[in-house]
């Protein structure tokens, strides 16, 4: 799932991620694994909104986020 944001801090970012997951099925939000960015820093309160556990790859571990990672890349080449 892919949604642009108007900035990147916290309060935003964690906001935005809330409302789109709890359009999905209950089946898809069981947990998330999030990279360690400042964005993610109120991911407590992500969890508490959604009820989606929320875990973090380990410290300059890309692959642990396999998925996220192989797209990325082409996702930032998409001009705006």
């Amino acid at each position: 799932m892919l949604i642009k944001v108007p900035s990147k801090d916290t309060t935003t970012v964690v906001a935005a991620l809330s409302r789109h997951v709890l359009k999905l099925p209950a089946t898809l939000r069981l947990s998330l694994t999030w990279d360690r960015g400042h964005e993610t820093a109120k991911h407590k309160s992500f969890t508490v909104d959604t009820n989606v556990k929320v875990y973090f790859c380990d410290p300059q571990s890309p692959w642990q986020r396999g998925t996220n990672e192989k797209h990325q890349r082409p996702i930032k080449t998409i001009p705006p």
